[in-house]
């Protein structure tokens, strides 16, 4: 039985989902500093440049080797832009099932991207990978990552109670953490015929939401909970 992903590169009409490189790692830091990034995720606060790059060399890469899940940086076409993270992680290979977080840039939100590319990886896990179940995790109150969840059709199970951790930026400029519940979304192959087509999808800050452990230094994205990283 298979347990690992191949090392796979996925394109859309305006963007291009493949693996990190080094390359990466200026425009990864300045992602992963903005205050809606340390706000609905677990990431190290400040993340430094050796944050991302151990993320954009080793560790992205050991996820799928080692048969955890699957990342890819997003990036424009066109530009070759990094706009945003895709991870799979939780994987299950006996159920053919696994988890999704995603981390917008601020520089590339308002186009649609990070719907875009979670479908993009759904279609691609459903019709050549043969999985059978795709979830997501997001905050309650992060309206932005479930109208990603919303538009690309996924269903909503139900609430994690009191699962996760978010930061709240306090008046002096530091944060603080703040527990909250967790909406549990999936989206399996039937929902596929309901979600075709990108068309006008026009996310916030969609930051991962799922499960990380807070300040965990070896995850860009902030695994596990205690989110990308969604």
């Amino acid at each position: 039985m298979t347990t690992t992903f191949p090392d796979v590169t996925i394109s859309t009409d305006r963007l291009v989902l493949r693996p990190f490189e080094e390359e990466d790692v200026t425009a990864l830091t300045e992602m992963m500093n903005d205050e809606n990034v340390t706000a609905w995720t677990s990431v190290p606060h400040p993340y430094t440049q050796a944050d991302a790059h151990g993320w954009a060399t080793r560790q992205s890469h050991a996820e799928r080797t080692e048969g955890r899940g699957l990342v890819l940086a997003v990036t424009e076409f066109l530009t070759h832009r990094l706009v945003g993270v895709v991870h799979l992680r939780n994987t299950n290979w006996r159920t053919r099932s696994t988890e999704v977080g995603y981390v917008t840039a601020p520089w590339a939100r308002g186009e649609g991207y990070a719907s875009e590319s979670v479908l993009a990886v759904a279609q691609w896990l459903f019709r050549e990978q043969g999985f059978e179940r795709l979830e997501l995790r997001t905050a309650a109150d992060n309206t932005a990552s479930q109208q990603v969840a919303q538009k690309i059709g996924c269903i909503s199970e139900g609430v994690l109670r009191n699962a996760w951790i978010v930061r709240t930026q306090t008046a002096d400029g530091s944060w603080t953490d703040t527990r909250t519940d967790l909406i549990v979304w999936s989206l399996v192959p039937e929902d596929l015929d309901d979600a075709e087509g990108y068309g006008d999808y026009g996310d916030g800050y969609d930051a991962y939401t799922a499960d990380t452990a807070c300040g965990q230094r070896a995850d860009a994205t902030g695994h596990p909970v205690g989110a990308d990283w969604k």
